[in-house]
């Protein structure tokens, strides 16, 4: 173990950003186009091959699909040279796809790598989620709680009153409730239309992001995803699967899900020693987007370490145009 763990800190935490950097600056040429298949698939196929170029043996376990829906990083495909550190990638080329079509802020390139076994192979489900960044005491926020108790949780251990928190949550229908719920308490609430990894990663920098405290429901492999970034910089997260009909509960439990009513801990979602990556597509609140000029390429990456604890922002300048 020890030997893997030195490796994924020796080699991959600063190749990891070529990765996220070239999905990036692929689907970026595409941003506001409109055609969001078109973006995603461009983000595919520059991050399969920069994968391809690392010294490892991955297996993709949360990735593009199942190998019947993806033509290429579905779970379950081996990427790498075959050489080095034996790890399991969790990857969202292009996290959030409308967002990227119609040019609005957050959308991201993203991936994770951990040590072999320690990623949850989520199925393709919804998941209730609640996440906070670090800082807070161990059980601040539980998921079984009602919005407004953990609302105020996070208000006393922030030192602030409750109508200075602020809550993300995905504007969708099904969240009328808990939107009702947490407005009642008169904290705010930051609305948005995709982008939950990203979402979930502003509360790790509330003072920059002015986000307390995600919730609501979100894709389960997007979850684990965010639970990799999470992990890296001490926050809080937990996850429900949420297994509604026959049919979901059968194609959990061939994936390893014995309890459908299980309470994910981040630890559950994302342990060992886990590198993250993050590279802004769009312009957004933590990351700038890939910026073109006529004799470079800027882009803004975040790539984070658990085991360290090390946040290292980069702004890089690509020259060499050629190779994008």
């Amino acid at each position: 173990m020890s030997t893997t763990t030195s490796g994924l800190d020796r080699i991959l935490t600063l190749e990891l950003v070529r990765v996220s950097e070239r999905a990036a600056v692929a689907a970026a040429r595409l941003r506001g186009r409109g055609d969001e298949k078109a973006a995603d698939q461009v983000a595919v196929d520059a991050m399969r091959s920069e994968l391809n170029r690392l010294d490892i043996k991955g297996t993709v376990v949360i990735g593009e699909g199942e190998r019947d829906e993806a033509p290429m990083l579905y779970i379950g495909e081996e990427v790498g040279t075959g050489e080095g550190p034996v790890v399991d990638i969790a990857l969202d080329p292009l996290e959030g796809t409308t967002i990227c079509a119609k040019n609005l802020p957050n959308s991201l390139a993203v991936i994770a790598i951990a040590e072999k076994g320690t990623l949850l192979n989520a199925p393709d489900v919804y998941m209730d989620k609640i996440a906070i960044g670090p800082g807070y005491p161990d059980g601040t926020i539980n998921i079984d709680l009602s919005p407004a108790e953990n609302i105020a949780r996070v208000a006393k251990a922030k030192g602030v009153p409750v109508n200075e928190v602020t809550a993300c949550i995905l504007d969708r229908p099904r969240h009328q409730k808990l939107i009702d719920e947490v407005r009642a308490t008169g904290a705010a609430i930051r609305l948005i239309g995709d982008g939950d990894v990203a979402a979930v990663i502003h509360t790790t920098d509330p003072e920059e992001t002015g986000i307390d405290i995600y919730m609501g429901t979100g894709g389960a492999p997007e979850g684990v995803l965010a639970a990799a970034a999470l992990r890296c910089t001490g926050g809080q997260m937990q996850g429900r699967l949420i297994l509604d009909t026959p049919e979901k509960v059968a194609r959990a439990a061939k994936m390893g899900v014995s309890d459908p009513k299980r309470i994910y801990s981040i630890y559950d979602m994302a342990s060992g020693d886990v590198l993250f990556a993050a590279t802004g597509v769009t312009d957004g609140n933590m990351l700038a987007g890939v910026k073109f000029t006529k004799n470079y390429i800027e882009t803004q990456t975040i790539v984070m370490r658990s085991s360290s604890r090390t946040v290292r922002e980069i702004i890089a300048r690509h020259q060499d145009l050629d190779k994008f």
